[in-house]
């Protein structure tokens, strides 16, 4: 670190690393937990692997990726809320939110302002999601319940 500052401009870069620090680990801690939300869906309702989350990281194709992926999302969270006997008054489930994250993050690339608005969107994306992962982990159990009722009361042929 001492050489680090010993070197010309070595302020500059050091402010520089603790920038991108403080901006990289919240966005990994944001993809681990669409990573986590897709691990805790049903492999049947998984619209994606788990892994490709990580593809954010690629420049360029992350633009049109984040969209794609938003959708898969909120598609797999849809399904399996349905095969656990979730309810949902959304017809997308997080869709929208993740939506607006995808706009105003282009938008802000245009026009600066717009940033605030592309964190709060994150940010509500990010919780959004993760009480999707929370609700369907603690519902696991409803889908094993309902083939259990199923099992238990099918009528045997005589």
């Amino acid at each position: 670190m001492n050489l680090l500052l010993s070197m010309p401009g070595g302020a500059e870069w050091t402010l520089i690393l603790i920038a991108c620090f403080v901006l990289i680990v919240p966005y990994v801690l944001f993809l681990i937990t669409l990573q986590n939300t897709l691990k805790a869906i049903s492999p049947e309702n998984r619209k994606m692997p788990p892994g490709n989350v990580w593809l954010m990281f690629i420049p360029l194709f992350n633009i049109v990726w984040l969209f794609i992926m938003i959708g898969y999302i909120a598609d797999s969270i849809k399904a399996e809320c349905n095969r656990l006997n979730i309810t949902s008054n959304e017809n997308r489930p997080t869709y929208n939110l993740g939506l607006g994250y995808a706009i105003c993050s282009i938008a802000g690339s245009l026009l600066s302002f717009i940033h605030i608005g592309t964190l709060i969107f994150w940010i509500m994306y990010w919780v959004k999601v993760n009480e999707y992962k929370n609700l369907i982990i603690a519902n696991k159990d409803n889908y094993q319940l309902d083939i259990e009722r199923e099992q238990f009361h099918k009528t045997s042929p005589l």
